[in-house]
């Protein structure tokens, strides 16, 4: 009798999944058995069982925006109009754009302190090539946007040649960048863009129409419709537990509540912003490059274990040096946003709490301190946490001494709610 000989047959079938226990079975494969037997109720099951072990994914800081956004309409009634939610997002695009690239970085169990720096310097470059040397705007804009994508290869090279902790390379970036800012801009210190240039209207005169904003929505939901029919689809075929057809349709009616609603109300003022619809696009554009792709499979592996990463084939410096790119890449292009919405380009570009919303955003968001655990939606998210206490705090008309503080404590309890749902992952063995 050979070794195979010896093994039980646990498989119900060609091409079908081990009738093994369902305590066994990995967490994912888990709920999609309960989904795919049970329906909702299933999913209900599959949700309620992720929270008590510790897997609370975006409900923190959903539950937080919905907490402020409350608190600040009780205090002052117009926080939730239209006119200030449009505000809200032209304020959101670029902290979220420059958190996405925290995001990444955070994946690997990394840091990067000098992305206001990095923002601020390529806002720099645009302006005074712009303006001041005459270039075309397109040749400006990939000059900014090149020189990000230098100072992230730059990053990694230093850290995987040199084994340089990216804290000391990232912190040293934000001193001498702001230093080549300071450089760039000359004695002036302040260049304004022109208002007519395409750069200025694209981030503050360009909005969606509203048949367009609805078009947009609809083509979104039949897109995730038609997406999940066919993965379903190509589940079945494989004969493997797939969610029924119910449940791919009150999913799909959620998505267009969730989408339908803001935009009804955003389309009471100027409307959807196209700046803001730009950073909505990175986000899922990203969230599909980390979650379908290799090389995001193997972001989330060197997050998770650089050894055994590494022993799986995986080539670890060149993940590395990628993101780090990607992350140099976003702070300039949110450095250049935030630029073209204030009309001006000035020292203080990328400086005073650039480093600290961008970072803050992340972690609020939901992405893990610790490395492998994170998503792309967690800069949209925690971005418009940050903005909107600090919209409120405005419209209250408070000091800013109370926007730090009330920020330093969202921050704290996030990065706590983190460190506590990774205990309770380890313990119910889905860390």
């Amino acid at each position: 009798m050979t070794v195979q000989d010896s093994v039980p047959d646990t498989s119900d079938g060609p091409g079908q999944e081990p009738a093994v226990e369902a305590a066994q079975l990995p967490a994912d494969l888990q709920d999609e058995r309960l989904i795919a037997s049970h329906g909702f109720s299933g999913a209900v099951g599959a949700f309620t069982t992720r929270l008590r072990s510790g897997d609370l994914g975006s409900v923190p800081v959903v539950v937080g925006l919905i907490i402020i956004w409350a608190v600040f309409q009780i205090a002052n009634g117009s926080f939730l109009s239209s006119r200030n939610l449009v505000n809200l997002t032209l304020q959101t695009t670029s902290v979220g754009v420059i958190a996405l690239g925290i995001v990444l970085v955070l994946l690997l169990g990394e840091i990067d302190l000098s992305v206001g720096s990095v923002s601020g310097v390529a806002a720099a470059l645009v302006g005074v090539t712009f303006v001041n040397e005459g270039w075309p705007l397109v040749a400006s804009l990939v000059a900014g946007v090149a020189l990000g994508v230098l100072i992230g290869f730059f990053y990694g090279l230093l850290y995987t040649r040199f084994g340089v902790p990216s804290f000391v390379i990232t912190l040293a970036g934000l001193l001498g960048f702001l230093g080549l800012q300071l450089l760039v801009l000359g004695k002036d210190g302040t260049i304004n863009l022109p208002y007519d240039s395409a750069l200025v209207g694209f981030a503050t005169r360009s909005f969606l129409s509203p048949a367009v904003a609805y078009a947009l929505v609809a083509l979104v939901v039949v897109a995730y419709t038609l997406t999940r029919w066919q993965g379903r689809n190509a589940r079945a075929a494989a004969g493997l537990s797939a969610a029924p057809m119910s449940f791919i349709a009150l999913k799909a009616a959620g998505l267009a509540l969730v989408l339908l609603i803001p935009v009804l109300v955003l389309n009471g003022d100027r409307g959807v912003s196209s700046m803001f619809l730009l950073f909505v696009a990175l986000v899922v554009v990203t969230d599909i490059a980390v979650r379908r792709t290799r090389w995001g499979r193997s972001v989330f592996a060197v997050g998770g274990n650089v050894e055994a990463a590494r022993r799986a084939g995986i080539n670890v410096r060149m993940i590395y040096v990628s993101v780090f790119a990607a992350c140099t890449t976003f702070a300039a292009v949110g450095g250049i946003l935030a630029a073209a919405r204030l009309v001006a380009v000035g020292q203080s570009s990328g400086a005073t709490d650039t480093n600290l919303n961008a970072i803050a955003s992340a972690v609020i968001g939901g992405t893990s301190l610790f490395g492998g655990r994170g998503s792309a939606y967690s800069a949209l998210l925690g971005a418009l946490v940050i903005t909107s206490i600090s919209n409120g705090l405005a419209l209250l008309s408070l000091d800013s001494s109370v926007r730090y503080i009330i920020t330093a404590g969202v921050l704290l309890i996030a990065v706590t709610v983190d460190s506590l749902s990774r205990r309770s992952r380890q313990a119910h063995g889905r860390a």
